[in-house]
């Protein structure tokens, strides 16, 4: 286990490296520059090109691409473009709060998917079986930009019980404790309903199939056959060996969550790095899209990494080879 976690590490600092180069030549071959802001008639040329210099963007390609990647190595991310702050702080500040939504949605998506397809599956067959089927295709194909305006619509604009925007309301500073706690958790509630629904839809498709074929095994009837119940044989033997594959499927939907809070944080105005990486896309400021895409991808990694090493522990069966390292 410990020469396959080794390993893994070895890789994700190698990927790591592939991402933030791949970024690096994608922001600097799009049209644009990021300067342009400051074309004014009152801002002279000598002014303008002192400006590109203290930023290095006077530089030739290669060496400002060397020069970035040395200061990132050394922790250093540079200052914003666009608000003219350490990327460092702007990331501490957004970080907290995608981590919040996200965690959010997953508890949401994995109860819930989790749930509907042991439903689905101990009714298979049925009315209910089917009306979860039905229901999962239409949640899984609603795209979730759509979802998101209905969801602000209905509760927002037409009952108004919750709202529609940021993670606090403006007088929020006046609040404290448990009433400051509510608040959030009202602002929290429709983003995160919206980011882990589609995901609860394919988990509990994903988990129905899992549980189908487990009940279908020669243990499982052999538990029938000694005269224990059907829910003992659902819960304890079926269950628990169904639900073993749900830690990868964890893993794996960390980065569709992260993705999907780019869309979400922006339609919400929810203060995380989805909606200042739309933003910082739009002002082409390398420094922040560059740290945003690297932060994203240390999370994705860290994510798979935990999941396949939590899945060797729960399985026994399951060995890590040291040619391959493959499970």
């Amino acid at each position: 286990m410990s020469g396959f976690v080794l390993r893994r590490l070895a890789q994700s600092v190698l990927l790591l490296l592939i991402v933030l180069t791949v970024t690096f030549a994608l922001l600097h071959l799009a049209p644009g520059d990021p300067l342009a802001r400051y074309d004014h008639p009152d801002i002279s040329p000598e002014a303008a090109a002192s400006m590109r210099r203290a930023l290095g963007l006077d530089r030739p390609l290669l060496e400002q691409y060397v020069r970035w990647m040395g200061s990132f190595l050394r922790g250093d991310f540079g200052v914003s473009l666009r608000y003219m702050r350490p990327v460092r702080d702007l990331l501490a500040e957004s970080i907290p709060n995608t981590l919040v939504l996200t965690a959010t949605a997953l508890v949401l998506h994995l109860a819930a998917g989790v749930s509907l397809g042991m439903l689905s599956a101990a009714k298979r067959r049925s009315a209910l079986d089917r009306a979860n089927t039905i229901a999962a295709l239409f949640v899984y194909s609603i795209p979730s930009f759509w979802l998101a305006l209905m969801m602000i619509l209905v509760f927002s604009l037409k009952l108004g019980v919750l709202p529609s925007s940021h993670m606090q309301s403006i007088d929020a500073g006046d609040l404290s404790g448990a009433a400051l706690a509510l608040d959030r958790l009202r602002h929290l509630v429709l983003p995160a309903f919206v980011l882990g629904l589609a995901s609860a839809a394919s988990t509990a498709r994903y988990m129905r199939g899992s549980m189908m074929d487990v009940l279908g095994e020669d243990y499982i009837r052999t538990a029938r056959a000694k005269g224990l119940t059907e829910a003992r044989v659902f819960w304890k033997h079926a269950f628990r060996n169904a639900a073993a594959p749900l830690v990868t499927i964890t893993g794996l939907s960390l980065p569709f969550l992260l993705g999907g809070a780019v869309v979400t944080e922006t339609i919400f105005s929810w203060p995380g790095m989805g909606r200042l990486a739309v933003d910082a896309i739009h002002a082409r400021d390398y420094p922040v899209v560059l740290a945003v895409n690297f932060a994203v991808a240390v999370l994705v990694i860290a994510g798979n990494l935990l999941a396949d090493v939590a899945y060797g522990l729960l399985d026994p069966r399951i060995t890590y080879s040291r040619a391959s390292g493959a499970r």
